[in-house]
């Protein structure tokens, strides 16, 4: 069920979830945090599918902020989601223009549910300290995604400079996989140090530069990432050891292939992993991760970078 409140107040929106609440047609009880998702107009779509895809793991209350279109007067148009067209969580669309827009904790602060975690999101660009953003110091946990802003490499260096416990990235969140496996193949015989880490891949995807950054400064050896033309983000990761390399190849965005010396090849179905999946990933923790922080402060500056030709 979807609700239309034009021209109207947070105050009376938050009255009409209570009215839907008494009338059965949602539940707020059960819920487990509040999503602010602080999205351009263009963004307000795919965020609300992903955040609804989140809540079947993570029951919650969606509240999207977003400009509204062809007004600088200040106002709100509010829209109510439950049921169907809410998944497993309540969404509410608040369009605000002016001043309005300027300060969306007030905006949204009638409408967070009582002793929830807060976490904000933005889907694309993100103020320059997250932290200090009027709606990220309300929040438990703030995260940005690199991937898709106009500068990636630029916005990951600016959090590493601004960075404070709480913050962080989708694009961390979609190496969780590759850091699995990475772990398990070097945790296998010959037991050696590694010499050398190098992670090629597509040139804006970021997600390279914190895999690369996490395994050079948990292996403690030097990390280069190889930027390439590649549409498919992750492609190879090569880790030198003394007996020979360790690599795993993933050329075609499916499946990764494991290679090293004196064991068969193997192969594992690794897919990029979607918007919502890096979404359910992150929520699954609103304490600050400690592992995150010190990729991003101790072994983003450490890495070496190239195109390749």
């Amino acid at each position: 069920m979807i609700i239309d409140m034009p021209d109207t107040t947070t105050n009376d929106v938050n009255k009409r979830l209570v009215r839907l609440r008494d009338e059965g047609g949602a539940v707020a009880l059960g819920r487990v945090l509040t999503l602010v998702v602080l999205a351009d107009e263009g963004d307000v779509e795919e965020s609300v599918e992903a955040a609804n895809d989140a809540s079947r793991e993570h029951p919650c209350r969606v509240i999207v902020v977003a400009p509204a279109s062809g007004s600088d007067e200040g106002r709100v148009d509010a829209q109510i989601r439950v049921g169907g067209d809410a998944g497993a969580s309540e969404v509410v669309v608040l369009r605000a223009s002016g001043a309005l827009l300027e300060r969306a904790d007030t905006l949204v602060m009638p409408l967070l549910l009582p002793d929830a975690p807060i976490v904000a999101w933005w889907p694309r660009e993100a103020p320059a300290v997250p932290s200090q953003d009027p709606v990220g110091a309300m929040a438990t946990r703030r995260i940005i995604d690199s991937t898709v802003a106009k500068d990636p490499s630029g916005m990951l260096k600016n959090l590493a400079g601004a960075y404070a416990p709480g913050d962080t990235d989708l694009a961390w969140a979609r190496v969780t996989l590759w850091r699995a496996l990475i772990a398990a193949a070097v945790d296998q015989p010959p037991f050696e140090p590694v010499l050398g880490v190098t992670v090629e891949g597509q040139k804006r995807h970021t997600s390279l530069d914190l895999l690369a950054a996490w395994l050079g400064a948990r292996l403690n050896c030097p990390a280069e990432v190889v930027r390439t033309e590649s549409d498919d983000a992750i492609t190879r990761v090569t880790l030198q050891r003394r007996s020979g390399p360790i690599v795993l190849d993933r050329p075609d965005g499916r499946t990764v292939t494991i290679t090293q010396p004196g064991k068969p090849a193997r192969r594992i179905a690794l897919p990029i992993r979607a918007l919502n999946e890096a979404l359910i990933e992150e929520l699954r923790r609103l304490d600050p991760d400690e592992i995150f922080e010190e990729t991003l402060i101790r072994g983003l500056g450490t890495l070496t970078t190239r195109t390749a030709a």
